[in-house]
């Protein structure tokens, strides 16, 4: 992977946070923003060890790129985070909110501890980490949430909170979206359909079932959705905002 910054590049001289990018797709992400000439900080929670090599690999490779452990459930920790980056490097560009949360459970032995860590990830910290950021921004900015496809389908029980913290996600896009817009930032909700991911594999037990859903017959790639990222991230992109953009192979058509 070549990772060195050139001014041909299209993210060349951009900082960018991705909130929950040690694994999965917040790891393709931090890739392809590094490769298309990004310097990327990025939160984990637990994965340290998969964190400080990613961290290390792109460093080896010429690009720039900072892990910092941080719950996105915890406000003040996400807050100091994007402080921390944008004291750093200077300014902030770009932000990526990927960390979420999945918990699935037939609606009686739902928990209400599930239910509000659920909210907190894959909502609230929406919100905390879009507020700070967009405080060190400036026009040209970016903001990108990782929804899920979910928001408009839920296909399976036990998805019914999951499927409520995405679909709350269209809403303050949409609503950031008219807040940021006047001061040249866009706001966008990119909504994946099944990844193959270790939360999601495509060998999976549940991918069978979900394979059937999607009219191409596969799952996504995690770096689909990186690409798909570096786009509304650039520069050819700034007339795109407050959409919700659905990526799933056609799981929803």
């Amino acid at each position: 992977m070549n990772t060195t910054p050139s001014s041909s590049l299209p993210l060349a001289g951009k900082i960018a946070f991705v909130q929950g990018g040690a694994r999965g797709i917040g790891a393709a992400i931090v890739r392809r923003l590094v490769a298309e000439g990004a310097t990327v900080a990025f939160t984990y929670v637990s994965s340290a060890d998969k964190a400080n090599a990613l961290a290390a690999e792109i460093v080896t490779a010429g690009g720039k790129a900072l892990a910092i452990q941080a719950d996105s459930a915890d406000e003040q920790a996400v807050r100091q985070a994007i402080v921390k980056t944008a004291q750093q490097f200077g300014h902030l560009d770009i932000l990526v909110n990927n960390a979420g949360v999945l918990a699935v459970a037939p609606l009686d032995d739902f928990s209400m501890e599930d239910f509000d860590r659920t909210l907190a990830v894959n909502v609230r910290s929406v919100f905390v980490a879009s507020q700070e950021a967009a405080r060190h921004m400036s026009e040209g900015g970016r903001i990108i949430t990782i929804g899920s496809t979910n928001a408009d389908r839920m296909p399976f029980a036990g998805g019914a909170v999951y499927a409520m913290s995405k679909s709350a996600i269209v809403g303050l896009t949409k609503g950031l979206a008219r807040d940021l817009g006047p001061r040249g930032i866009t706001v966008n909700n990119v909504q994946p359909g099944p990844v193959d991911t270790d939360m999601n594999p495509a060998q999976g037990e549940m991918a069978a079932e979900l394979t059937k859903l999607i009219a191409v017959n596969r799952y996504g790639k995690d770096s689909e959705i990186a690409a798909f990222v570096a786009f509304l991230s650039g520069p050819e992109a700034g007339y795109i905002s407050g959409a919700s953009l659905t990526i799933d192979g056609g799981f929803g058509a």
